[in-house]
């Protein structure tokens, strides 16, 4: 009875804020949570109120940023998808079923099929909330560009070749396990991708591998490559975990392909992070 009692007092409080700011959105629902409004609490009044939310992946992100809950967010997707015209009957829970696993360590699924972030081609991390964040690439630079474009064309290395990144830590810091999703640009194979331990200098982070991705020996030299176990999320997307036994360290996710710049060196793209214990 007290609890009723509570929540009865609560809804009284939060009254005039739901009238000044009919219908609802976002932005309502996030200054609710910020007053301590519980979730049931704020469930009820997502389902009670008319609103307008914005559940693209930017929307739900925020969402998610805003420290609320899988529960009040899928019931805000809910509530969307109830307004929508076009969404036939039934189909707003199974989406939201799947949309938001992520506190269970499931991918969740957004409305364009991918997991809410993750939108164009490219590598992205989980962070602590579980958000899915784009990496911007780094570029590598490779030793003996000459010569190294040169046996590139003919498609076999016998020797290793040393990467250069400059800077010696990743502008990223993440808590291991660290995990990826790369969404591949269409005729790439995952397995074109190379996991790497970096090595620290003063002023940059360097690596030594014969494969990276791009090149292949006959003696497969892989002496600071990370064989992992890519997980198909989506189509033409894929996880990779990099472990916590791996260390705290330097890491970098080489993609393929390599060009030559004006000056005749050889470069790639590498997505990096600082991984802490």
């Amino acid at each position: 009875m007290r609890k009723l009692l509570l929540l009865a007092f609560a809804f009284l409080l939060i009254c005039p804020l739901l009238t000044a700011q009919q219908p609802l959105d976002n932005d309502a629902i996030i200054k609710l949570a910020k007053a301590a409004i519980s979730d049931d609490l704020l469930i009820t009044t997502i389902n009670a109120s008319p609103g307008h939310y914005d559940v693209s992946p930017n929307g739900l992100i925020a969402l998610k940023a805003a420290s609320l809950s899988d529960k009040v967010v899928a019931a805000i997707v809910l509530k969307a998808n109830r307004g929508s015209a076009n969404t036939p009957r039934g189909t707003a829970t199974a989406d939201t079923n799947a949309a938001f696993k992520s506190e269970a360590g499931y991918p969740a699924t957004g409305p364009n099929g991918l997991p809410p972030g993750i939108d164009d081609v490219g590598v992205y991390y989980r962070n602590s909330s579980g958000a899915w964040i784009p990496i911007l690439p780094e570029t590598v630079t490779f030793e003996s560009a000459s010569r190294l474009a040169d046996l590139a064309s003919a498609g076999i290395v016998r020797s290793d070749l040393n990467g250069k990144i400059d800077g010696a830590h990743s502008h990223l810091t993440a808590q291991l396990p660290v995990i990826f999703a790369v969404y591949l640009p269409e005729n790439v194979e995952i397995t074109e991708y190379a996991l790497l331990e970096l090595h620290p200098t003063q002023n940059a982070r360097m690596f030594l591998s014969a494969e990276g991705g791009f090149l292949h020996t006959e003696a497969r030299a892989q002496r600071d490559q990370i064989e992992f176990l890519p997980e198909k999320l989506a189509p033409r997307l894929y996880q990779i975990t990099l472990p916590g036994d791996e260390g705290a360290g330097e890491y970098g996710l080489l993609a393929p392909g390599v060009k030559r710049t004006s000056n005749k060196e050889v470069i790639a793209r590498i997505y990096t992070v600082s991984a802490t214990d």
